[in-house]
């Protein structure tokens, strides 16, 4: 079975996950049915689907109408009928081995013999479930995150006997559904994210029973110091503190005492109205910045954090890329735990963990022998250039945070892809975007693009998590915009969805920029108590009035497309359905037109642009003198005269 031959998907479960599954799997176009055992479970599944679909319409985050995907989904109570035709079968059953056994023994004997088997668990082995079939080398773990209409990520998981093939026909089927997929490849319990994210809620509740700090300072030093999109105690309250404590008894795992008196005192959290914090009768997770501490050891949680990596990668069951793609996607980490660990210094977190197993002798702070391999052969991180990454020079990149493409006509496409906190700018961003366009082969790059991943935003702004524990002195987020606006090939920003803060910014470092009509625009940094650090304030007094660049700095509001058009913000305000339209119009001039002219058009307008007049057009007249003697130029001149379509070399 491969990608190709998948047509038609069963989803087994109209609950949460199933129905989810079933409309994301729906919207990229294929037929599903949706299978559970009774018929109320089914008609909610679908109603559900109904109600999701028509709020995603609203906001334009789907090309078609509700109704002609809801024509793709079928429903029944009826296993046989369900998946006797079905070229994959995702199963998203109750987390119970024995169901899970009973539906895929049914499996084997009523789906085609190709068929592919997956299961949704987030935490039964692929192997054990695959035993229940004669064909184990066909069944592989997809694990979707909830919701999965909004999480983008989804966990392959190899069982022991899972094939090669069937892995990559369910990675390949995963993208073909707009999800990003991460390989496991191997079947341990926790998979990749849960394994990683494991020690950040277990070593932050060891400490507060230990009394060495306390749930809010904890939380807080976390959020506000650390960058994570919630505190330990507060992700335990969410998801349950109860699911957290059962896991640890499953793995036979110890549990922090303050896990077990919740446990005991039925306090779980938000579904019980109580938990580490009051949510009936008290303000809820209410920590704010000023309960963070300097003196709390944030160290010890990520160290455990970054071996529980280290061990997965030295055992061959993930890759470094896959950990922090799966880490951020799955959990919101503001950055993969091994790309912050190497700026941490794998040395300093080797020390820290020797250290804690010295002073508590427990087996959680054991070292991993791959970590332990990496500090010995020198592989410390960014300042030795190499850790779990390569760094330096010469070191191939490997960009965790945008998509790179560059086509047969000579167009770089930059994707910006951190779609779980809506493309906002972080330092790795910025720098991967730094390194890219420096190292950009000019003979072959003749114009370069830039959007957004997902259907939301453009860039919402820079992630001022992404700077947390950063000294103001250390953050300089100017380069990436001054690289921008300095590369010497034409720049267009197709903006759809939220362009704001620093995502603006660079939307204006570019030389041309076309919107959507639902994009919105703005400097919401005022609001912070901030102002545009990415040239914001100067180069929107340049492009507009002084009455408006001060309105769209001074009040942080949001002005819709037609507005940013009819201002000069951008350069085309167009329909959804016309985007891609406009944008190729624009993109074949610029791959198609004379490089050496382009650049020199550049260069003089923006060298210009902050000079008299007179010294504008001693500029103007220099470059138009260079290309006089141009084969461009001859080229242009030849093709007008012969009445056809010049081909510029750029030389």
């Amino acid at each position: 079975m491969t990608i190709e031959d998948i047509d038609r998907v069963a989803v087994l479960g109209a609950g949460s996950m199933g129905h989810g599954i079933t409309e994301v799997v729906a919207i990229a176009g294929y037929q599903v049915t949706m299978r559970d055992v009774e018929t109320d479970l089914v008609e909610d599944g679908y109603e559900d689907i109904e109600w999701s679909l028509e709020k995603l319409a609203e906001k334009d985050r789907i090309d078609e109408a509700p109704a002609d995907v809801l024509k793709r989904i079928e429903t029944t109570t009826d296993l046989e009928s369900a998946v006797a035709e079905a070229d994959l079968v995702i199963e998203a059953a109750p987390e119970e081995m024995e169901i899970k056994h009973d539906i895929f023994s049914d499996l084997d004997e009523m789906t085609p013999e190709d068929a592919i088997l997956a299961s949704n668990t987030s935490s039964l082995p692929i192997t054990d479930i695959a035993a229940a079939t004669d064909r184990p080398e066909q069944v592989v773990g997809t694990h979707f995150f909830n919701p999965p209409v909004k999480m983008d990520l989804v966990e392959v998981i190899y069982g022991d006997e899972t094939s090669d093939a069937t892995a990559e026909t369910a990675y390949e089927f995963v993208e073909s559904i707009d999800k990003t997929p991460i390989y496991v490849r191997k079947d341990v319990r926790g998979f990749v994210v849960n394994t990683v994210l494991g020690p950040f809620g277990d070593e932050a509740a060891w400490m507060v029973s230990e009394g060495v700090a306390d749930i809010r300072e904890v939380d807080a030093t976390m959020v506000h110091e650390r960058g994570y999109p919630m505190g330990p105690f507060e992700l335990s309250d969410m998801t349950g503190i109860d699911i957290g404590y059962h896991v640890r008894k499953e793995a036979g795992q110890p549990v922090p005492p303050i896990v077990e008196e919740k446990v005991e005192a039925d306090e779980l959290g938000q579904k019980t109205g109580i938990g580490y914090y009051d949510y009936e009768h008290g303000d809820g997770a209410d920590y704010v910045p000023e309960d963070a501490a300097e003196e709390f050891d944030w160290l010890r949680i990520e160290a455990r954090i970054v071996n529980e990596a280290a061990d997965l990668i030295g055992n061959d069951v993930a890759t470094p890329e896959a950990i922090d793609t799966g880490l951020r996607l799955g959990a919101g980490f503001p950055e993969g735990p091994c790309r912050r660990a190497d700026k941490i210094g794998l040395d300093t977190v080797l020390e820290k963990l020797e250290t804690l197993h010295d002073e508590y002798g427990e087996e959680r702070y054991e070292p991993s022998a791959y970590l332990r391999e990496l500090v010995d052969e020198g592989r410390t991180g960014e300042d030795a250039g190499a850790g779990f990454y390569e760094y330096g020079d010469d070191a191939e990149r490997d960009y965790t945070t945008i998509n790179v493409e560059l086509d047969d006509e000579g167009l770089l496409s930059v994707e910006l892809d951190r779609t779980a906190r809506m493309n906002a700018l972080n330092q790795d961003m910025m720098d991967e975007i730094v390194h890219l366009l420096e190292n950009a082969d000019l003979e072959e790059v003749r114009a370069v693009t830039f959007e957004g991943a997902g259907d939301r935003a453009f860039s919402a702004g820079a992630d001022i998590t992404g700077f947390a524990g950063i000294d103001p002195h250390e953050v300089d987020v100017t380069p990436v915009f001054r690289t921008v606006n300095d590369f010497p090939r034409p720049t267009l920003a197709k903006i759809d969805g939220y362009c704001l803060g620093g995502g603006h910014e660079l939307a204006l470092a570019c030389d041309l920029r076309v919107a959507t009509e639902n994009s919105a625009f703005g400097f919401p940094e005022i609001d912070l108590g901030l102002i545009p650090g990415g040239g914001g304030t100067q180069r929107a007094i340049r492009m507009l009035s002084e009455a408006r660049a001060k309105e769209l700095v001074f009040r942080g509001n949001r002005i819709d497309a037609e507005t940013a058009e009819e201002w000069g913000l951008i350069n085309r305000a167009v329909p959804a359905d016309e985007f891609d339209d406009t944008v190729s119009e624009f993109v074949d001039d610029l791959v198609s037109g004379p490089p050496v002219a382009l650049r020199k058009a550049k260069q003089v307008m923006n060298e210009g642009r902050d000079q008299d007049i007179s010294a504008g057009l001693q500029l103007e007249a220099q470059a138009f003198g260079l290309l006089l003697s141009t084969d461009d130029m001859m080229e242009g001149a030849e093709a007008f005269m012969a009445d056809r379509e010049p081909e510029f070399e750029g030389k």
